[in-house]
């Protein structure tokens, strides 16, 4: 039915929903969200990253306790390695955010963040507190416990450094404190304007047994969390591996437990327990004395339930939802729940009816000010009496006035007008430049959500019976793939035009000019300005032919620029930035796009910019042979200095003659990823026998990919030593190898300026034959010189390196480049 005639306008407006498909629920479904409408009680899990939460207990919490279960994630693990693809940094915590809330449809739970960035790898809470700022990300916490309203807190680390990492027994320390401050009316008052203190019941610490580290013991609280559930079809094991499994960029792929399986308590703070965390917490209605009916009403309605005729409880269920508006809200607690059960009772009422609703758009990509095609679809699947009223946009109603016929589907399709105000949909905690340990959020109502809101939605006015609601649904795109069939993507705000740099950095060890493609894609047709950029001191730039048209929506037009540094000398390192004037208005932005099956389509806007190094560079050879591991720019960095640079595949070391290459380069954890590389070692090692030099970037010994193939002509093992610190003092042990000294001569300086860490998973206990070149320690630690280390075979060099050039390289640090070019250079044994 197309009701074109009607018109329609598009809102732009917010609220707090993850982005999925409309889901669908069975009768066993709606069965057990009517069971969990009579549980009043709710549990925040508290840890310092992705991947650290117990997603069996939440399952188990979320779905046979039925309370309203969260993880309060502190950081969206931006610090961490990537082990399916190239992402770093801020896209790296990107995807990981969307990786829980994957997790989270699936056990159940719901999903919180503070304001923390994972700056990497901490080896005590003082340094953490001190780079996060504390009381920032304290007030965080307090104010997803008052918004939450948990009756137990639960932490997975200790506050006494069992957790090993930092950051992880920062969280504990944070979580304890917070307790305390939530209910304290002196803490953070600026939060009681929009909310109220909170005193949360007791606080835990979920003990465990994993990485080595037992810290469960017979006399603590336990309880079996490896039930199953008939409605579910599934036991709390089998649902918690399929939720761990969604932590595809850390290896977490997880086999499914089935049968009894304890968790371990230990109580820090709150009224005492013996035998349960849950110990002595009221969960029924009856806990509000007003309320106390619903309990009857709900059990009324489970007993009533006819699963092949679901519509047939919606009399009840409709009473169930008049009962609780009618509810009298002075209680802060009765009011809360009020509000959360309203939305359980919306959820069931719609899945009785059967209806379907949602609202997609034609296109991807919209642009504020510019029209955008909808449809919007409504189908009443079962035979309940339902009436459409209108669909409302904004302060403008389409009044429709339709009895919804069984089965019958009804479709509004509209060209309309995105209001011109409407802010673009890049992630919100990346909207401005942050430092080292916090992003910069200044709305308060935005801290501790996962994700932005909707950019748009559509709000149905609707009758079920009597009962008048208003559904709200965000706008999407959906489109039909070939393989995957019908896809859905987020609804992308963006700007008419982008810029798309080649490279993050652009390196000149010479005074040759070098060629820059600027690449301008048109989000709308008919597009037309002039590119500009800007420039450090000592550089001169040439934009050839900078005027642009593009007739085509997606249509890109490259635009060359020349830069060279006017000389070596007057040259300063910084940043060249690039904008677009257009019709009297700027836009700068870059857009960058990440597309994995297990997530949905994310996009990150950010300033159309690279790093421009000067650098005072030697280098010998020329062809470069590189095998990929689990995802780095380092090819790409060694393209920038002038390398041939080709990707080895296994058909190559199969079948390719390796003697034509100077150097062969394996990326970040290449022989945890590839089991190949043990069928191909003869050959390599034969490769450096004959003179060639295999520079091997860090690995692990870890679960991810067990190293079991040997690596270097010489035994190593490889350790978990790591260096943290960015600016850790740099012992060079043989001043006088070659690797300190052809083509560049290295010394202490080159080690300035480093990112995030020196280097992680150094060699340990190396044969005699390799040289041990470089010495460092964190602050209090013993010295580790398994950083670098060298050995000669035959005529040949081969090199393990836990320093982390995957991280230097891209990031445009001078001393990084020379030392890599060196091991690069390494001079042939006679």
């Amino acid at each position: 039915m197309n009701l074109a005639k009607h018109p329609l306008l598009l809102a732009a407006v917010f609220a707090f929903s993850f982005f999925q498909a409309h889901a669908q629920t069975p009768s066993s479904g709606i069965i057990h969200k009517l069971q969990k409408l009579n549980t009043i009680g709710s549990v925040l899990y508290i840890a310092a990253h992705p991947d650290d939460e117990n997603t069996r207990l939440l399952t188990y919490m979320a779905n046979e306790r039925k309370m309203r279960a969260a993880y309060l994630s502190i950081t969206r693990g931006d610090g961490g390695q990537n082990l399916i693809g190239k992402e770093q940094g801020e896209p790296l915590g990107l995807i990981r955010t969307q990786e829980l809330l994957a997790a989270r449809r699936m056990d159940g739970a719901e999903q919180f963040f503070t304001r923390a960035n994972d700056f990497g790898y901490s080896k005590n809470p003082e340094e953490t507190s001190a780079i996060w700022n504390k009381d920032s990300i304290l007030a965080d916490v307090v104010w997803v416990i008052r918004t939450f309203k948990p009756d137990v807190i639960i932490c997975r680390f200790p506050t006494t450094g069992e957790g090993g990492h930092g950051h992880h027994t920062a969280s504990a320390i944070l979580a304890e404190e917070a307790f305390d401050a939530a209910a304290d009316p002196k803490r953070f008052p600026e939060q009681l304007r929009r909310t109220g203190v909170w005193q949360t019941k007791s606080l835990f610490w979920n003990t465990f047994n994993f990485g080595g580290t037992n810290t469960t013991a017979p006399d603590q609280i336990k309880l079996d969390a490896g039930g199953y559930n008939p409605l579910l079809g599934k036991g709390y094991g089998e649902i918690a591996a399929e939720s761990r499994s969604n932590h595809k960029t850390q290896g977490f792929g997880s086999a499914k437990n089935r049968g009894e399986m304890l968790e371990y308590f230990k109580q820090l703070k709150g009224t005492s327990v013996k035998l349960d965390v849950l110990e002595g917490q009221p969960v029924s209605w009856a806990r509000f004395p007003s309320a106390a009916k619903l309990d009857k009403m709900i059990g009324q309605a489970c007993k009533h339930f006819q699963p092949a005729s679901p519509e047939t409880s919606l009399p009840e269920v409709v009473a169930i939802y008049k009962f609780l508006q009618a509810l009298e809200d002075n209680d802060p607690a009765l009011a809360y729940w009020k509000v959360q059960k309203l939305k359980e009772v919306e959820s069931i009422l719609l899945a009785c009816s059967g209806l379907w609703m949602e609202a997609y758009s034609t296109q991807y990509s919209a642009i504020p000010g510019n029209e955008i095609s909808l449809s919007v679809q409504v189908i009443n699947r079962n035979k309940s009496a339902v009436k459409l009223n209108s669909i409302h946009y904004a302060d403008l109603d389409t009044s429709t006035v339709l009895d919804l016929k069984t089965n019958q589907l009804y479709t509004f399709k509209h060209v309309g007008k995105l209001p011109g105000n409407t802010p673009y949909s890049n992630p919100y905690w990346l909207n401005e430049k942050h430092s080292i340990g916090s992003y910069v959020v200044r709305d308060q109502s935005l801290i501790g959500k996962p994700e932005n809101d909707a950019p748009a939605k559509v709000v149905f006015d609707l009758n079920l019976l009597d009962l008048n609601l208003k559904v709200e649904r965000g706008v999407v795109y959906k489109s039909t793939d070939p393989v995957k069939g019908e896809v859905y993507r987020p609804l992308e705000i963006i700007p008419p035009v982008t810029l798309d740099v080649a490279e993050r950095v652009y390196v000149f060890h010479d005074t040759l000019p070098q060629k820059i493609k600027i690449v301008v894609k048109a989000n709308q047709k008919d597009v037309s300005g002039s590119l500009e950029c800007s420039t450090p001191e000592g550089w001169r730039h040439v934009l050839l032919l900078p005027d642009f048209t593009i007739k085509n929506k997606g249509e890109e037009h490259t635009i060359d620029v020349l830069l060279v540094p006017i000389n070596k000398k007057a040259a300063q390192n910084g940043k060249i930035s690039f904008r677009v004037k257009m019709d009297g208005n700027v836009y700068s932005k870059s857009i960058e796009r990440f597309e994995y099956d297990h997530i949905p389509f994310q996009f990150i806007l950010s300033e159309a910019d690279a790093n421009l190094v000067n650098l005072n560079l030697k280098k010998t050879g020329k062809r470069i042979g590189y095998v990929p591991g689990a995802g780095d720019d380092v090819a790409a960095c060694l393209k920038q200095i002038g390398y041939e640079v080709t990707t080895l595949t296994d058909d190559n070391l199969s079948n390719g003659n390796l003697s034509e290459f100077d150097a062969i380069v394996t990326g970040v954890r290449a022989y945890n990823t590839n089991e190949r590389l043990q069928v191909h070692h003869p050959k390599l090692m034969d490769y450096v026998q004959k003179g060639g030099n295999l520079i091997v970037q860090y690995n692990t010994n870890s679960r991810i990919g067990p190293l079991m193939a040997k690596i270097g002509p010489y035994p190593f093992t490889i350790s978990r030593d790591r260096v943290t610190n960015e600016q850790a003092e740099i012992r060079i042990l043989d001043p006088k190898h070659p690797a300190f000294n052809h083509p560049n001569v290295i010394g202490n300086e080159d080690f300035n300026n480093w990112i995030q860490e020196r280097g992680i998973y150094f060699a340990s206990e190396p044969d005699a034959q390799y040289a041990k070149l470089l010495s460092m320690n964190d602050p209090g630690e013993k010295a580790s010189d398994g950083s670098l280390i060298v050995a000669k075979h035959g005529k040949g060099n081969f090199v393990y390196t836990g320093l982390v050039f995957f991280r230097e390289l891209p990031a445009g640090v001078p001393g990084a480049y020379r030392l890599f070019v060196n091991l690069l250079s390494l001079p042939k044994n006679p």
